[in-house]
């Protein structure tokens, strides 16, 4: 089936966003290595922050790109934008209301995995996006759904056990819906989308186990 938009468009409306939300995508990166740095030196309300950082992740999407800009091209953004606000609430409903996400640093292959997609998501996606030809403005900075849908995958696997699915399950859905980016619109830094999807199905699709005994935060 064939898009209801040009790669041009695609581009254009990127251009545009980053152009209008200046300096947004400053206080988005800033607001991710906040998220990192509460993993690794926890504090008693720690998880709570983090669950709220990823749910304002996920509402600027719906709001903020789909339904201010990507509307304007592709119908479907409507749809798009209503998954990624319902996202937010999920992480909003299980890690602020309820805590039942608890976000700690737990060496394992796991964690470094999900260590190396934060990585990818913060530092390599926009090296690599910007070296295969779409730099700035044309970038797809953090706050764009696919940067984001890594972070978040990545900053999931520091969740401890057992834990509730449905905050994966919007993060895994756009990895196969944006992973075509990379093939129709020669992103190629959208690749990480299949790695991180694929790495997000495990947990998933694994049963709940028994949770790990984690010393408790110090309060210095």
């Amino acid at each position: 089936m064939p898009l209801p938009f040009t790669v041009e468009q695609f581009f254009d409306v990127i251009a545009a966003y980053n152009a209008a939300v200046w300096p947004a995508q400053v206080i988005l990166h800033g607001a991710a290595v906040a998220a990192i740095a509460l993993v690794f030196f926890p504090r008693p309300w720690s998880s709570v922050v983090i669950s709220a950082i990823l749910g304002l992740l996920w509402a600027w999407l719906g709001i903020a790109y789909h339904f201010a800009f990507f509307r304007s091209i592709n119908p479907l953004a409507y749809v798009f934008g209503a998954l990624s606000v319902g996202g937010a609430g999920i992480f909003f409903w299980h890690g602020v209301v309820r805590r039942t996400l608890e976000f700690r640093w737990i060496a394992s292959r796991r964690t470094v995995i999900g260590l190396g997609l934060i990585v990818y998501a913060l530092v390599l996606y926009p090296v690599w996006s910007t070296l295969s030809g779409h730099p700035y403005p044309a970038l797809p900075t953090f706050g764009l759904p696919c940067p984001t849908t890594i972070f978040t995958l990545g900053l999931l696997a520091f969740v401890a056990p057992p834990y509730p699915r449905s905050p994966l399950i919007v993060p895994i859905m756009w990895c196969f819906v944006g992973a075509q980016a990379a093939f129709l619109f020669d992103v190629h830094a959208d690749l990480g989308l299949v790695v991180a999807g694929v790495f997000g199905i495990v947990p998933l699709l694994k049963s709940k186990s028994r949770r790990v005994q984690i010393p408790p935060a110090s309060l210095s």
